[in-house]
């Protein structure tokens, strides 16, 4: 599987990444993915310290354990559990964050994270702070390298102006196409990767299509406008390949994008994806005509 440079750092991570949020907390089902995923070329795999109460990166530590010096793994922290753990509220303390890396590196059963990321952000958040915790964290040796996870317009202005984050992680698709008039290229001109998700659109964009489309709609799309989309994308770009592979493409043909991260919960997924990653990369034409047919979303003013 090809490689992609993330952001100004040395790390190069494959273009598919294993969303690991998907392997559930049984091990024996979780273990065969995660090898699925390293013979394929996977070696990007982020977790977050939020799922499954910190079981999640648990499991990836155990997996990823023999293998660690060869693979890229991603966490994140800023939501912390109530004492109940039935919900959970948002910390970017600097307090927080460097005691919350203490607990994902014992989890993970590791020296290092590779990749440590702020899972969220608001404008109203002291970023300055925040930005110190990380930056404290990369010279103690606990991080090689940090970003951030938002879809926050005004939150990755900040970031790319001030800090030395080397990507961040944003939802992208066919059918959200948001970042594009303004994140997708800040970033690139910042020199930051950008690693999606959600690039299926909750299983829109594969060949179950309409009928994983919720009646409300998606996004500003009407469940109207779906039912019209849906089968004209795959008409039009996907009759010798599958929608979920045009829709991986998609992503990939941004220049700012470094890895599409797919979530995967049997080694057979882990295979379609990969078999995504590999296919034909999307011609010039491909990519006007799906802009043609579908919206080039907005932002709610208050992000």
């Amino acid at each position: 599987m090809k490689r992609r440079k993330l952001g100004s750092s040395n790390l190069f991570v494959s273009e598919i990444g294993l969303g690991c949020m998907s392997l559930g907390t049984d091990y024996s089902k979780a273990q065969p993915v995660i090898e699925a995923a390293l013979e394929e070329g996977i070696n990007y795999f982020d977790t977050a310290d939020l799922y499954d109460f910190g079981e999640n990166e648990k499991i990836v530590g155990q997996a990823l354990k023999n293998v660690r010096e060869q693979v890229i793994i991603a966490t994140k922290a800023g939501n912390r559990w109530t004492d109940a753990k039935d919900s959970w509220t948002w910390d970017p303390s600097k307090a927080y964050i460097k005691e919350a890396v203490k607990q994902s590196l014992k989890r993970l059963n590791t020296d290092y994270i590779d990749l440590y990321q702020l899972h969220g952000g608001t404008i109203e958040d002291n970023i300055d702070e925040a930005i110190e915790a990380f930056e404290e964290l990369k010279d103690e040796g606990y991080i090689k390298y940090y970003g951030i996870s938002s879809i926050r317009p005004n939150v990755i202005r900040e970031y790319a102006q001030k800090s030395n984050i080397i990507s961040v992680m944003m939802q992208l698709s066919i059918l959200d196409r948001r970042p594009e008039e303004e994140a997708l290229p800040l970033l690139h001109d910042h020199n930051i990767s950008v690693v999606t998700r959600g690039t299926v659109a909750k299983g829109m964009l594969s060949d179950r299509m309409i009928e994983k489309a919720a009646s409300k709609g998606y996004l500003d799309y009407s469940y109207e406008e779906l039912e019209e989309v849906l089968p004209l994308l795959k008409e039009k770009l996907a009759s010798a390949r599958s929608l979920a592979e045009v829709a991986i493409q998609y992503n990939l043909s941004h220049p700012a994008v470094a890895s599409v991260v797919a979530g995967a919960s049997t080694p057979e997924q882990i295979k379609e994806n990969a078999r995504a990653a590999s296919s034909a990369s999307l011609s010039a034409e491909e990519i006007k005509l799906i802009k043609s047919i579908t919206k080039a979303n907005k932002y709610e003013q208050h992000r």
